[in-house]
């Protein structure tokens, strides 16, 4: 994992002998305005004679002074320092400095909250995937933050198990398909768990059809490489709360018989992000020692073609006996979330969130950066909460009842898509989900439940922005850890 050395000091920034000193500075009506960087007042000057505004995210740097660093870079963060705008500032500032050894962070902020976001923006912004690289260009190795807050106030351990889950996330997803597969995941997701003091359990081909999961084993039954499902727990004593975590992890996603365009079939080894999600956050939330309890279902399969595929047409019964008729091969995430979704119910958490590369119609809607939410409305308020405060974009969608018709079979309870007319496919997938979540014990009323549809913002195709590079993105792990916190607290 490309994860920096992270450090809070209290010494003289303009000392230091990190590669380069990186200031922040607010857009003025005037030119940028410096925020606090005391031992660098000679820096204002040569901005304004650059041309540069502190617009969000301008980058401008300047030679250093003989005895401190050799450069000096300036980062803008547009109008208002907040923790939101400085967190995206210094990781756009230290994405963009790949090839430097070291940076110390010169930014006297008035809180220690703000503090904490330029460290962790910083650190974000630092991640490298160079496994396949010949000639990688390395990124920064070491991070200091000079500032009159102590690594306890800026909690430099929080931001730490953080950003390495969020660092394991993106190796995750960035990996090849041919060495990421279900058997190796699970490998992977037991060695992370174990080294955090979470427990595991792993279902293979015949425990899968042993215990019903219908689902997972039906989507994994095309590929020589057998489906996973993963259970891990994290079950301090005293925790009061149980938060379920469920992740969709198709390792590679061809559709199935329903094969994809050759175009759309580039980039589905991230279709295992949200698993991704999942293991990174209770490992964190694990790390971090938070006082509830946590299980994670980790969904894996790999979509793929054979003699042995479900075809359409195929029954499938998922966990708990409910069936399936599958009339498109290619919507084979909802089928192994269904499984999960039964299966957690059955232990009755006090909470349940999914995470999924669900639907191409999540992107149609919201773009790349925005995730889809749905759920029970409070729950969805809360996860939203939490999402805003870490800077990942979330909004609320509705799960319609009058789309449950279209999902009528002739032969089986569901089918797992409507084909032959426009439909709301994000919604649709939604309201599919919801009829697997189970029932409070002794109620009607459904346990609280979340998804998220990260279709869009699991994978950045695009240029980098913020903290955010080329690649995988981490999506949903921070709200993840965010979540545990909240409810821990609470």
């Amino acid at each position: 994992m490309t994860v920096p050395t992270l450090s809070v000091t209290s010494s003289p920034a303009a000392d230091t002998d990190a590669d380069v000193a990186l200031l922040v500075a607010v857009k003025g009506a005037d030119g940028p305005e410096l925020i606090a960087a005391d031992g660098f007042d000679w820096v204002a000057p040569q901005l304004v004679a650059l041309g540069a505004t502190g617009a969000s995210e301008e980058l401008t740097r300047v030679p250093g002074h003989e005895g401190g660093p050799r450069v000096v870079a300036v980062v803008g963060v547009g109008e208002q320092a907040d923790a939101s705008s400085l967190r995206r500032a210094a990781g756009s500032a230290v994405r963009r400095l790949t090839g430097t050894e070291s940076v110390a962070i010169v930014a006297g902020v008035d809180d220690a909250g703000s503090a904490a976001s330029l460290l962790e923006g910083a650190a974000l912004g630092a991640y490298a995937y160079n496994e396949y690289r010949s000639e990688p260009k390395p990124p920064v190795a070491r991070i200091a933050l000079h500032s009159r807050f102590t690594a306890e106030e800026t909690r430099l351990e929080r931001i730490r198990s953080v950003v390495t889950a969020v660092a394991r996330t993106k190796d995750l997803v960035n990996a090849s398909p041919a060495e990421l597969y279900p058997e190796t995941f699970a490998a992977a997701a037991v060695e992370a768990a174990t080294a955090a003091g979470v427990s595991s359990r792993v279902w293979d081909e015949a425990e899968l059809e042993a215990d019903g999961f219908g689902g997972i084993a039906g989507v994994g039954q095309g590929s020589s490489r057998g489906p996973r499902l993963v259970r891990l727990e994290w079950a301090p004593d005293g925790a009061s709360t149980h938060l379920a975590f469920i992740g969709k992890g198709i390792t590679f996603d061809s559709g199935g018989l329903s094969l994809k365009p050759m175009a759309s079939m580039v980039g589905m080894k991230t279709d295992m992000a949200g698993a991704a999600a999942v293991l990174s956050s209770i490992v964190a939330i694990a790390e971090l020692g938070l006082p509830i309890r946590v299980t994670a279902w980790l969904c894996l399969a790999e979509n793929m073609p054979s003699g042995t595929a479900i075809r359409p047409n195929d029954v499938l019964r998922i966990r708990g006996g409910k069936t399936v008729e599958v009339v498109n091969t290619d919507a084979e995430g909802r089928l192994v979330l269904a499984d999960a979704l039964v299966a957690a119910s059955e232990e009755q958490p006090d909470a349940i969130i999914d995470v999924a590369t669900l639907t191409g119609a999540q992107v149609v809607a919201l773009g790349h950066r925005i995730t889809g939410l749905m759920g029970d409305d409070e729950l969805v308020a809360r996860v939203r909460t939490v999402a805003d405060a870490v800077d990942e974009a979330t909004w609320p969608m509705p799960l319609p009842a009058d789309l449950l018709p279209l999902l009528k079979s002739d032969v089986a309870d569901l089918m797992n898509a409507k084909l032959g007319m426009t439909v709301p496919g994000m919604l649709l997938a939604g309201v599919f989900l919801q009829q697997f979540v189970g029932k409070k014990e002794g109620s009607e009323e459904l346990i609280p439940w979340a998804h998220l549809d990260i279709a869009g913002p699991g994978h950045n195709g695009g240029a980098g922005w913020g903290f955010t590079g080329t690649g995988a993105t981490g999506a949903a792990v921070r709200t993840l850890v965010a979540l545990g916190e909240d409810l821990a607290a609470k």
